[in-house]
């Protein structure tokens, strides 16, 4: 199951657009894995239902599928360190 839409929140863009070439290169690889297979992540719980999470590194990337409308948002990127 492929996802037909992707959307980036402006937080994520702003968070990416401030990372190294080799980090970029490791999320945009693991974005990809999402795109292919969206329900395969670790479902967050409590206040973030309703959103995933996978780990890239010291990093968390944080989405939003929406099954309905096939549709993946990628909402944050954080260190592990700062949750």
């Amino acid at each position: 199951m492929v996802v037909e839409k992707v959307d980036r929140d402006p937080h994520f863009e702003k968070l990416f657009s401030k990372l190294g070439v080799n980090q970029k290169e490791e999320i945009k690889t693991r974005i990809q894995k999402i795109i292919a297979n969206p329900e395969v992540r670790k479902p967050m719980r409590y206040a973030r239902k309703g959103t995933r999470e996978v780990s890239v590194g010291a990093f968390r990337l944080s989405y939003a599928y929406i099954p309905k409308e096939n549709k993946v948002i990628f909402l944050d990127l954080y260190h592990k360190d700062e949750q």
